[in-house]
């Protein structure tokens, strides 16, 4: 996809992040398995990484980042027009992840999904958002990404449970129509080598039972050294590819911020790309990798840490299972909010987000007094009441 032909383009925004305060470090594994600090940080480049609280779920925290992200653009929960949910770890089967945050944002205008993709899933949902608005769809499109992947790990298995951390990353996309922001992605697949990144249980496949939990196969399987090797293919390959379609050299980016997987890949993909690694953002020595939630975490970071500027280019990129991988290109704008909020206007978000709790237990209110009710007589076509 290119930039936008009819003068509208999207815009990133607003920015926001959530960890777990609770820190599990490669020492802490040590203890639980056989493993050790050498050896995770030499195959992987991962310290620590932050676990789920009790309280802490995908769409817990998913609204605070949302939260953060929506008062950094300046944007009221109802002026949203789309929320998309990237997530392997939903709330639920069902309903949407997206639908209780939209409800607890009390975002009354939004639509709400989610979408699965893997690792992939943020960069999925980015594209989306974007075409949404230069389409002339919506104007406003709430992307997260959110993570408890830790509820999913085998704590015995070595080869996983020292990869995955959990956490939540959002941003806001808005319609523009000045130049810049989202110039380009793309989005690929390759569903062949699905079953190199899988959690087997759970599905219609391998419905849950008393065996697929005995097997262990609500827990994540990966097949740690094919995975490795697709992602060194696709990092570079699609880089380049992002790159040509919005017409810029890839040596004319300035900062390329990459799932946050494994420092041998990244390092992998400078390497073919010919580019300093100080070129690329990592934050995966604190964190690991946190699947859809790691590309949003990272953006935040780089914001803070003043490595990306007004002007400068920036390639996101992911991949992950399905298998799938994914591009974005951006001219980042200026890193201020829409404008800023005064302490008035945070009061009164925070009155705002109070309301929207209580609107939503009234809302369950009304929908069990209405099941209560009886339903209306039908009629007949000369409208006599029916017997």
């Amino acid at each position: 996809m290119a930039e936008s032909k009819n003068g509208r383009h999207a815009h990133i925004v607003g920015w926001g992040k959530y960890v777990p305060s609770k820190v599990l470090t490669n020492a802490d594994l040590a203890q639980i398995v056989d493993t050790s600090d050498e050896w995770i940080v030499t195959r992987t480049g991962i310290h620590e990484r932050r676990i789920a609280g009790p309280k802490d779920t995908s769409a817990s925290m998913g609204l605070i980042a949302a939260k953060e992200a929506l008062e950094h653009a300046g944007v009221r929960p109802h002026e949203v027009d789309l929320i998309i949910v990237a997530t392997a770890t939903p709330e639920y089967a069902f309903p949407a992840t997206a639908c209780l945050i939209q409800d607890a944002l009390g975002a009354v205008n939004a639509g709400a999904f989610d979408l699965s993709a893997g690792c992939t899933g943020f960069m999925y949902a980015l594209a989306v958002g974007a075409q949404a608005i230069q389409s002339g769809a919506h104007k406003i499109v709430l992307v997260i990404g959110s993570e408890t992947l830790s509820r999913i790990m085998d704590w015995k298995d070595r080869s996983t449970c020292v990869l995955f951390g959990d956490g939540a990353g959002a941003i806001v996309l808005s319609a523009g129509n000045s130049s810049g922001g989202i110039l380009s992605t793309i989005c690929r697949s390759d569903g062949s080598g699905g079953d190199l990144l899988i959690v087997p249980g759970g599905g219609s496949r391998c419905p849950t039972s008393h065996q697929t939990v005995d097997q262990g196969l609500h827990f994540i399987k990966m097949n740690g050294r094919e995975v490795f090797r697709f992602a060194a293919r696709v990092m570079d390959k699609s880089a380049r590819e992002v790159a040509a379609r919005a017409g810029i050299d890839i040596g004319d980016v300035q900062l390329i911020i990459p799932h946050q997987a494994n420092l041998r890949i990244i390092r992998a993909a400078a390497r073919a790309l010919d580019l300093p690694e100080e070129r690329f953002f990592i934050n995966l020595q604190y964190y690991g990798n946190t699947s859809s939630a790691s590309i949003p975490i990272a953006i935040c970071e780089a914001v803070e840490q003043g490595k990306l500027n007004p002007g400068d280019h920036c390639i996101l990129v992911g991949f992950g299972a399905g298998l799938t991988w994914a591009a974005t290109l951006v001219k980042w704008g200026a890193p201020k909010p829409l404008h800023e909020m005064t302490r008035f206007e945070r009061i009164y978000a925070r009155l705002l987000y109070l309301g929207a709790g209580i609107r939503s237990r009234l809302m369950r209110a009304l929908l069990r007094i209405e099941s209560a009710l009886p339903l209306p007589r039908s009629s007949d076509r000369n409208g006599k009441r029916k017997k």
